[in-house]
C-alpha cells in the first residue's frame, strides 16, 4: 500500500525535539543516546524553527565550527514539513525533489512527529523508482 498516512507513519513514535538554545554538543549528544539522525527545535511555544540532522554536524565539524554553540546556528531553519493529512508518497517525493531525508510532520507548526528514509516500506520506494522513471523518459 503507498497511500499510508502519516498519522500512521509516526504513531507511537516520539521524535527527538530541543528547544533553540541547546548546544550543538548536547544535541549531538541527544541523537547519539535516542539513536536517531534528527533533531527537531522548537521555541518555547514548542513550534518548530529548524532541522539539526548528521548531515548539519558534518558540515559544522568540515567548517572548523565549535560545537559550543547554539544548535540554531547550524540547523536548518523553517524547514519543508508534512501535514498530518498527506501520505507516504507525498513526503517521499518531497524529499527526493529537496535532495533530504527527514521530513518533520506538524498540525498548526506544532511538531507531531519526523519521518525518515528508512521509515518507507519497499513499494513505496519502488513506486517513486518507477515515477522517477517515467518522468525521465518523457
Amino acid at each position: 500500500m503507498t497511500d499510508r498516512p502519516m498519522s500512521e507513519m509516526i504513531r507511537n513514535r516520539r521524535p527527538l525535539t530541543l528547544r533553540l538554545g541547546t548546544t550543538v554538543t548536547e544535541t549531538c549528544k541527544q541523537m547519539k543516546e535516542r539513536q536517531v539522525s534528527a533533531a527537531l527545535v522548537t521555541d518555547e511555544d514548542d513550534l518548530l524553527r529548524g532541522i539539526f540532522t548528521g548531515r548539519d554536524a558534518v558540515r559544522l565539524l568540515a567548517q572548523g565550527g565549535a560545537a559550543d554553540g547554539p544548535v540554531e546556528a547550524f540547523m536548518t531553519p523553517s524547514p519543508n514539513t508534512m501535514p498530518l493529512g498527506c501520505n507516504a508518497m507525498d513526503a517521499l517525493r518531497l524529499m527526493q525533489d529537496g535532495g533530504f531525508r527527514h521530513v518533520p510532520v506538524v498540525n498548526d507548526g506544532m511538531v507531531m512527529g519526523v519521518v525518515s528514509w528508512g521509515d518507507f516500506r519497499t513499494t513505496e520506494l519502488d513506486q517513486l523508482g518507477c515515477e522517477s522513471n517515467f518522468w525521465e523518459r518523457i
